[in-house]
């Protein structure tokens, strides 16, 4: 979703239009054919499927933010704000319109998160044992200008944010500029999807390549 510590884009106004220019970020699980095919697998019909696939796509996507946001965390300040060795955590995942719906079908949601309308994204969230979660996030104007679609025509299918929930996101970016140089990719904190107040950071993960990381409060 174009909202809501990710990827994402985490969604001029348009993410994309900050990113589209920046190196590949999240190379590990966007391209990853074992991805490709848990993607598959969230559209399975049998339940434990669909859980298993969910679980190796969250596990993928967490695994490279959670090595930055640890680093993060070193500070007692943004540790608070992210709520600590645990954080919540959800997994912003990239797919062509056809396969939302595929997605949507299998596990009968029937709502979308309400996205600002300046924003390229439709989306909904999937939850499952274990503290697995999900944004399952599309574009609304495929092979267009828009965030999800430019993500989508470069890099195809995958984890395009990561997303973490924070208490103050405005100082959230200021402690993570002021302490760490790491600068939101807008210059304000802006609306996201369901109410939630939303930045992103592109950071560099230990030992390589880039993850998209959204900060997002709730109301």
């Amino acid at each position: 979703m174009e909202r809501r510590f990710v990827a994402t884009f985490a969604p001029g106004s348009e993410l994309g239009l900050n990113l589209a220019a920046l190196s590949r970020y999240n190379l590990q699980v966007a391209m990853s054919s074992p991805l490709n095919t848990a993607i598959v697998g969230l559209c399975a019909g049998e339940a434990s499927a669909r859980d298993a696939a969910a679980a190796e796509i969250y596990a993928a996507g967490r695994a490279p933010a959670e090595r930055v946001v640890e680093t993060w965390c070193s500070d007692a300040e943004l540790s608070g704000l992210l709520s600590g060795p645990k954080p919540e955590v959800t997994v912003g995942l990239a797919v062509q319109r056809e396969t939302f719906s595929k997605i949507r079908a299998a596990h009968s949601v029937s709502r979308l998160a309400e996205v600002p309308s300046d924003q390229d994204a439709e989306e909904f969230a999937l939850h499952f044992a274990n503290g697995v979660s999900l944004d399952i996030l599309t574009s609304r104007a495929p092979g267009g200008e828009g965030a999800i679609a430019r993500y989508l025509g470069k890099f195809g299918e995958g984890v395009q944010q990561v997303e973490f929930r924070c208490t103050n996101v405005d100082r959230a970016a200021e402690i993570l500029k002021e302490r760490f140089g790491v600068s939101a990719v807008y210059p304000e904190t802006r609306a996201g999807a369901d109410g939630t107040r939303i930045n992103f950071f592109l950071a560099v993960a230990p030992g390589g390549g880039k993850v998209l990381i959204e900060l997002y409060e709730r109301k």
